[in-house]
């Protein structure tokens, strides 16, 4: 089975969940290192041919096209993670609209080719967000990446399914691909994004990454560009969230090459077209 692999596109202080989280507004005084960390991940999934998911920022789209006009011309599938990288459950269902619409059509705009997927902000999609799949409908989405279908600091949704499903909405279909988790003695646990990957070692999660493909779904790995870049500033904040946003940050990329050596990936567009799911209007 093929697994997907995505890189959340956003800079080193779009951390979220915490008293210092910076607003928008803050960000144009910061120095920016997206661009080479974002293009040193391209060349890293490049080395093996592979084609990814690249989660954009709009407001990171709109302020350095070129990153994104790159993605497109390496044949990455480019896609949505919002335009302020807000908590959804921190929005009204109208700012969700107009924030999602706006990411959308800034990337397309830049990018000359439709946007299919979103992804919220830390996962953000909670029982407080019940008009969350009918907005993104509405907002002109086909797939949805944001469920995190355990407890989790940002909320979480417990579904109880673990694999790639259509949800219908008043204004159509939209298929959830849900962040993969897999039970371990009843507790369900995440090896394959962002600080689970970094903890963790390697081997334990190709394990576990195996374990999830043998129960027949795909694995959807994720990473940020700043998780490549060990050097990167830090951020003001509590002595957990710090060891959670910057543990084993060396360790990242190396990691990275091991799964795009090890597993077969493919982007979250052709992941539907080769298995016939359907969502949209």
């Amino acid at each position: 089975m093929k697994n997907i692999f995505s890189i959340d596109v956003e800079d080193w202080f779009n951390i979220l969940g915490f008293p210092g989280s910076l607003s928008i507004s803050e960000w144009d005084a910061l120095p920016s290192r997206i661009e080479a960390n974002f293009i040193r991940l391209l060349d890293v999934v490049g080395e093996k041919d592979i084609k990814v998911t690249c989660f954009f920022v709009g407001y990171f789209a709109e302020r350095f096209p070129a990153l994104l006009k790159e993605a497109v011309k390496r044949g990455h599938e480019i896609a949505s993670h919002g335009y302020v990288h807000n908590l959804v459950y921190e929005m009204t269902p109208d700012e969700f609209f107009m924030d999602a619409e706006k990411s959308r059509k800034i990337i397309e705009d830049i990018g000359g080719r439709a946007v299919k997927g979103y992804r919220a902000a830390g996962f953000s999609v909670t029982e407080e967000t019940p008009w969350y799949f009918e907005k993104l409908v509405e907002a002109g989405y086909r797939y949805d990446s944001s469920v995190f279908p355990a407890d989790r600091q940002h909320g979480g949704l417990k579904t109880g399914i673990f694999h790639p499903y259509v949800i219908n909405t008043g204004g159509g279909e939209i298929i959830e691909f849900p962040m993969t988790i897999t039970k371990i003695f009843n507790a369900s646990m995440c090896f394959f994004g962002g600080g689970y990957l970094r903890f963790f070692p390697y081997q334990i999660t190709k394990f576990m990454s195996q374990k999830v493909m043998k129960e027949g779904r795909p694995v959807i790995f994720y990473v940020h560009p700043r998780e490549i870049d060990p050097e990167h500033p830090r951020l003001n904040m509590g002595t957990m969230k710090r060891f959670k946003s910057y543990v084993n940050l060396k360790s990242t990329e190396a990691k990275v090459r091991k799964i795009l050596s090890d597993f077969e990936i493919t982007t979250f567009e052709d992941f539907i077209k080769e298995n016939n799911l359907h969502g949209g209007k």
